[in-house]
């Protein structure tokens, strides 16, 4: 019998619950219960930042996998869903999730499963990435989804901690006179094409994090959201405003499509 006096969980273990419940009831509509055609999951977390460190302490993001392999792993062992050798999970917490994903009822979520039956095809794509406040070496950016890891930091070749030279290919020069530069930190933060998604992410790097510094993101209409993880990244859209550091400020536009 439906329970309409079901309240939303508002616990960590309330959440957990209910998206693992919600991901069970997917797994055994995926091939009527045959998930070795499944090649991973993007589960978009959409709280509202008061409740986020609710839905972080729910998917386990500070300890890498664990939420994998401890509990959606362990509901595919129990309900003998075979799911191939490999396969991936990525979280990610958004202002708004992709419509081709599934909202959960019950909690602040939405679920995406990928199969190999339904390959998704994507055309090489472009963006911009715009300087507005604070002095980087250029102006306006170009990067494309055929680049490799493009580096954002304080001056074009940074010496690390560890003794090794990173290239930044968003540079922000230590020589400059611009005060914004001062807190950006040689290895800040980083931008990749993820090729399964469709879309650029932004993730921060070791200087970019607490307690060394910090990175926000501002969506058009949104509410900022901290990157607090080097591991979780931020898929990026369009209008998104990328804070680096106390005040430097780069903006992301999409440039387009290549056919």
């Amino acid at each position: 019998m439906f329970d309409f006096f079901k309240s939303r969980p508002t616990d960590i273990k309330g959440i957990r619950a209910s998206m693992l419940q919600f991901i069970k009831d997917q797994f055994q509509k995926v091939e009527g219960g045959e998930g070795s055609n499944i090649k991973g999951l993007s589960l978009y977390i959409t709280c509202p930042e008061e409740e986020k460190h609710l839905y972080e302490g729910a998917v386990y993001a500070d300890e890498e996998d664990r939420f994998k392999e401890e509990e959606v792993q362990k509901i595919a062992d129990d309900y003998a869903i075979a799911l191939p050798e490999i396969w991936t999970l990525e979280i990610e917490f958004v202002d708004q999730a992709p419509p081709e994903a599934l909202k959960m009822p019950d909690v602040d979520a939405a679920l995406f499963i990928s199969t190999k039956k339904k390959p998704k095809v994507f055309h090489d794509a472009t963006a911009m990435i715009r300087v507005l406040n604070g002095e980087a070496e250029k102006e306006q950016y170009t990067i494309s989804s055929t680049s490799s890891r493009i580096n954002i930091g304080r001056e074009r070749r940074a010496h690390t901690a560890d003794g090794f030279f990173r290239e930044n290919h968003i540079a922000f020069p230590d020589s400059s006179s611009n005060e914004s530069n001062r807190s950006v930190s040689r290895q800040h933060a980083h931008i990749e094409w993820d090729k399964e998604m469709g879309a650029f992410y932004l993730y921060a790097d070791e200087g970019g994090i607490p307690p060394h510094n910090k990175m926000k993101v501002r969506t058009e209409g949104g509410l900022p959201i901290k990157l607090q993880t080097t591991e979780i990244g931020h898929r990026l859209q369009e209008g998104d405003q990328i804070i680096i550091g106390e005040s430097a400020l780069l903006e992301f536009r999409n440039a387009g499509v290549d056919l």
